[in-house]
């Protein structure tokens, strides 16, 4: 969650299937990464899902880089609320993906090893991703 934002709440956006990322689709700190291969939002929860993951699995070995922040704030109404009454209040907090941006990082373990760390982390994000090493 963002400590301090300009709007509270934000526009959803359009969906739309088009376009690969720009920025972020390159290695920067560590030698070996998670690349998405898909279009998703990801929310707080499973970022911080796939970090422990990530430190369970490495034990005490290797550092790693969260290259995603949520700062996009996802609105709710509550059940049985009648149409109108304006938005939502804000629920969670997410980042939209495009497909090539490299989410997590890591170094100072093996490849192989973190071939296994970054597919176990994997299973717990909401698209396809592939592993990359530089």
């Amino acid at each position: 969650m963002p400590k301090k934002v300009k709007h509270r709440k934000m526009f959803k956006g359009r969906r739309r299937s088009k376009g690969v990322a720009t920025r972020k689709t390159e290695l920067s700190f560590g030698s070996f990464g998670l690349r998405s291969m898909g279009y998703a939002w990801i929310t707080a929860r499973q970022i911080e899902a796939v970090r422990r993951t990530l430190i369970r699995a490495l034990k005490k070995g290797g550092k790693i880089w969260i290259r995603l922040f949520p700062d996009k704030p996802v609105t709710t109404k509550g059940n049985e609320i009648p149409m109108g009454g304006g938005k939502g209040s804000v629920d969670h907090y997410v980042v939209p993906v495009k497909p090539g941006m490299v989410l997590f990082e890591m170094d100072g373990v093996t490849a192989e090893a973190a071939k296994e760390v970054m597919r176990l982390a994997s299973h717990k994000l909401p698209m396809k991703t592939t592993f990359v090493s530089k």
